[in-house]
């Protein structure tokens, strides 16, 4: 079966089964999260030019999404790709109405950002897990450690009316754990959110969630009284199930959905979970699942389309959207097309 009629499937089946609410545009209207140029480059093995993440991100800001993730500020010790933090926040071409945010896991990383002013970063994200063993291996310490040190960092985040937003991951399944319960998801759900976050992004970061265990983990979660517009989804597409997952969560009342352009990146602490065949859901296919349910994104499909082909391009690797494998060899049909008609004329 072909890529394009699996979307059309996952989306005749959706119209026919979601409950939609037609009186509320806003429940219409979901906000793509684009993760790409921080979660998706920073795993590159070959270090990308500071013009091209600045270029990256200028040609993302021109596609009609209004959230980006633009870098971290995590030491280059460890994360390599994103040394340049400073001069990339500095470089974009900033258009009104559009965040653009950057991870601080820590609080010289919020200070920094800080010190930059206008050119640092209009949100600020802090990440936890919710396994113990996940926690050790990603940031050396364990889920309560991670708290205690994002409680400070949300305490000057909210001294300074920065917006923070947090990450759990490993909220369905751990590399080093297997299953995750919800009830060991909840509680950390919590805390940041007591902390001050405005909403969490619940990652299924080696991608073997389903539609049903994403269903009884929001269920879980709506039951403890946490509310779904808190809540966001960030799926990874290991097992080819994130479009499925992100359909399910559309129907439980996620508003929010975290992508990557041409599904770049994926967690280096995943096993399983980067390379070739997995890692982030692609935005454009996200897109096109949400244009067919009728939702409301404002996000140009063809825009994003290009800049995907541009980022890979740079990086010299296949873009792993099938939306945008789908359209492009379309577009090279009816090039071939009308210059076969313009010739016989």
């Amino acid at each position: 079966m072909s890529s394009r009629m699996i979307f059309r499937r996952i989306i005749q089946y959706n119209i026919m089964n979601r409950r939609h609410n037609s009186s509320s545009s806003k429940n219409n209207f979901v906000r793509i999260f684009e993760v790409g140029p921080r979660d998706g480059l920073q795993n590159e093995k070959t270090q990308v030019p500071t013009p091209i993440k600045v270029e990256f991100v200028n040609r993302l800001s021109r596609t009609g999404l209004k959230f980006i993730e633009v870098t971290s500020f995590v030491s280059p010790k460890w994360v390599p790709q994103m040394g340049d933090h400073v001069e990339v926040l500095a470089a974009i071409d900033r258009i009104p109405g559009i965040r653009y945010s950057a991870l601080t896991p820590n609080v010289q990383g919020i200070n920094r950002v800080l010190s930059l002013g206008n050119k640092g970063a209009d949100e600020i994200a802090i990440f936890s897990a919710a396994s113990e063993s996940f926690s050790k291996t990603n940031i050396n310490c364990s889920i309560e450690t991670s708290l205690q040190r994002f409680s400070e960092v949300t305490q000057i985040s909210s001294q300074n009316n920065l917006p923070v937003r947090g990450y759990v991951s490993c909220v369905i399944g751990c590399p080093y754990e297997g299953k995750i319960k919800p009830s060991q998801v909840i509680p950390v759900v919590q805390k940041l959110l007591d902390m001050g976050c405005y909403e969490i992004s619940l990652g299924d970061t080696i991608g073997v969630g389903t539609p049903k265990s994403i269903k009884e983990l929001l269920q879980a979660i709506q039951s403890s009284g946490i509310s779904i517009n808190k809540l966001a989804i960030h799926c990874h597409d290991t097992y080819g199930q994130a479009i499925a997952n992100i359909a399910q969560a559309l129907d439980m009342g996620i508003r929010c959905v975290d992508s990557s352009v041409a599904g770049l990146g994926g967690c280096p602490y995943a096993k399983g979970a980067s390379g070739s065949a997995s890692g982030n859901v692609a935005t454009e296919d996200v897109l096109y699942l949400l244009e067919g349910l009728g939702y409301e994104t404002g996000v140009d499909l063809n825009r994003l389309i290009d800049v995907g082909q541009f980022i890979t391009n740079v990086l010299k690797r296949e873009n792993m959207s099938k939306v945008a494998r789908a359209i492009l060899c379309k577009r090279q049909d009816d090039t071939k097309t009308t210059a076969k008609n313009s010739t016989t004329k």
